[in-house]
């Protein structure tokens, strides 16, 4: 039997650069209440949402990518032909194929690498990123752009109390690549299958096409059974990174989980005791829940408003349909 040379890449993998990209458009509350029976105050109650980023028909999802791309590989200090894969997450991208990635990577310049989507909800991000890690540990590419993308507005039924001032639109993309010293920690994740109908879109692309219903899917949850299952579990996946990298809360700088709902960052804060002088991300006040983007875009804001800063030690979590979720650590680029 022949002998498979075996691959070897980097010794590590850290991310290198982070970009991101909000539509140009800003809706208040007072937009979303023109069809719901609501107020502003209850909104920010229940979500800590005042405004979130709509994208206009010329701001799609390749556009978007492409912007925020940019910035990454220009944070990275390489050039756009250093690429040597793409890794798209997002669900609102509305053809099956070809991959919305292989477009983006021919866009941003970056000649012939390997690039494909994944769907893995607002723990896409997360997914990317251990994808990328894996590949230049392993040798099979250098540096690994991975995008976060979504127009959720999009699947939002608008007239849904519960659901219609959640969503935002937009795109984070960060540059994966080698390191001498470790900067992304094991990524703790995994699925709840059982409870895959929290979370979903209303009906199937076929159902639709047959008429039944006539009102185009959106995405719906059950937004009690969310609320418990990403306090109480998620802050145990949370830990479980912590402690898969090796460290402990006292040792973190920043804490930057999906930006799903201010009341469940904030418990999550609580029940991971994290200190006082951890940086937290809040960015779902002004850019609403943008799923497999709210990460990178967090990371983004954070960096560029010097709330944290390169070098810092971040815990990063994601959650959501699926039900999935990816933890991981990570050294800021």
């Amino acid at each position: 039997m022949a002998k498979i040379k075996p691959s070897k890449g980097a010794p590590y993998a850290r991310i290198l650069g982070v970009g991101g990209y909000r539509p140009t458009r800003v809706v208040p509350n007072e937009v979303i209440l023109e069809k719901i029976d609501s107020s502003d105050e209850w909104i920010r109650s229940r979500s800590g949402i005042a405004t979130r980023h709509w994208a206009d028909d010329q701001e799609t999802v390749t556009v978007m990518s492409v912007e925020a791309a940019g910035k990454a590989i220009a944070d990275a200090g390489i050039a756009p032909s250093e690429i040597d894969a793409v890794v798209v997450s997002t669900v609102s991208h509305f053809k099956q194929t070809p991959a919305v990635a292989t477009e983006i990577a021919h866009l941003v310049g970056a000649g012939k690498p390997a690039a494909f989507d994944i769907s893995a909800g607002c723990a896409g991000f997360g997914y990317g990123l251990t994808l990328a890690k894996g590949m230049v540990v392993d040798g099979s590419a250098e540096h690994v752009l991975v995008i976060g993308v979504e127009r959720l507005s999009d699947l939002t039924d608008h007239e849904d109390r519960a659901t219609a001032f959640l969503f935002g639109d937009g795109a984070g993309a960060v540059v994966v690549g080698p390191s001498d010293v470790p900067a992304i920690g094991r990524t703790v994740w995994g699925s709840e299958g059982d409870k895959s109908e929290t979370i979903k879109q209303t009906t199937s692309w076929a159902e639709y096409r047959d008429g039944h219903p006539e009102k185009f899917p959106a995405i719906t949850q059950e937004g009690q059974a969310v609320f418990r299952w990403a306090v109480f579990e998620m802050a145990k996946v949370a830990q479980q990174a912590l402690e898969a990298a090796g460290i402990t809360a006292e040792d973190l700088d920043v804490f930057i989980p999906h930006q799903a709902n201010m009341r469940i960052i904030d418990s999550m804060v609580k029940t991971l005791k994290l200190p006082e002088h951890v940086t937290v991300a809040r960015d779902i006040e002004t850019t609403g829940n943008t799923s497999a983007a709210s990460i990178p875009l967090a990371m983004e804001r954070l960096l560029a408003t010097g709330e944290a800063k390169s070098g810092d030690t971040a815990l990063v979590i994601g959650f959501g349909a699926g039900l999935v979720y990816a933890a991981t650590v990570v050294t800021l680029p």
